[in-house]
């Protein structure tokens, strides 16, 4: 992977976490190349991760292998078709990470031919430690699919889904958790000042639970409930509040919290489908 060239249509938070991410791998920065409209950012990416850059989509992919669409959904049409003739004759693998435009549509503006990758990474790709679910349309060869892999894998766990359907499940779960978490981090501190404790105090406390919660979660084979029931002792505190969380109906609104979000997910997107086909 470390010889395929890449390049990246947009050069936000997300595309330098990528690029930062397959730099800390062993990818070299002399392979990486990067166009996006704001000269400022492309002077800051070339700064202070040494890749290539230019004002020119079609000068990044003339160079390259693979192409990372990391632009704002409603400029993609545009983006696209403007670089469709250069992608079709270098058959080059795309990755997606717009959400709401599915591989249809990607095609139609794209070619029919090209083989796409639609990806749902989430925030904590900023700090590399992200989690990313990817698709993959039927022009996609095994050799394309274990790169995609391997540069999504930069930033944090990747893992394929069976139907493009998918993602919007996959928002609800990772794309929006890290919100969910940080509203439980958030309602804890609350309750840690009501308790009496100071603000730095509870905030520290808070914040290294949950890494730790998360870190014994991560290298244990058990699920989250046997984790949770290893730690709760009968009629000890913690099973006093683990019974006070569900007699608020805890379980239930986290399921009807999940399913509006994926809910939501499928207007966005149809919704931007809606709007693309009216601008074609």
């Amino acid at each position: 992977m470390k010889t395929n060239k890449i390049g990246f249509i947009g050069g936000g938070n997300m595309a330098s976490s990528l690029m930062s991410g397959l730099i800390a791998s062993g990818h070299s920065p002399q392979q990486i190349w990067v166009s996006d409209i704001n000269q400022d950012t492309l002077k800051s990416l070339a700064a202070n991760l040494k890749v290539n850059i230019s004002e020119s989509n079609d000068a990044v992919v003339n160079e390259v292998d693979v192409i990372v669409l990391a632009v704002k959904p409603q400029t993609m049409s545009s983006v696209a078709k403007g670089i469709a003739p250069l992608v079709q004759q270098r058959k080059a693998l795309v990755i997606s990470i717009a959400a709401g435009i599915n591989q249809t549509t990607l095609s139609q503006w794209l070619g029919s031919d090209t083989a796409i990758v639609r990806c749902m990474p989430n925030t904590p790709a900023l700090v590399l430690t992200g989690a990313t679910a990817m698709h993959a349309n039927d022009k996609v060869s095994t050799v394309q699919r274990n790169l995609a892999e391997t540069i999504l894998r930069s930033v944090g766990i990747a893992l394929w889904v069976q139907n493009e359907n998918d993602l919007d499940a996959v928002t609800a779960v990772s794309g929006s958790g890290p919100a969910y978490y940080f509203l439980l981090m958030e309602a804890m501190e609350k309750a840690a000042l009501e308790l009496g404790l100071n603000e730095t105090t509870a905030r520290l406390l808070v914040q290294q639970t949950a890494l730790g919660a998360a870190k014994i979660a991560l290298e244990s084979s058990e699920s989250p409930e046997q984790l949770r029931k290893r730690v709760t002792s009968p009629g000890g505190t913690t099973q006093q509040a683990i019974e006070t969380f569900e007699q608020g109906g805890f379980t239930g609104l986290v399921s009807k919290a999940l399913h509006a979000a994926r809910d939501r997910s499928i207007e966005l997107s149809m919704h931007e489908m809606s709007k693309q086909t009216e601008t074609n």
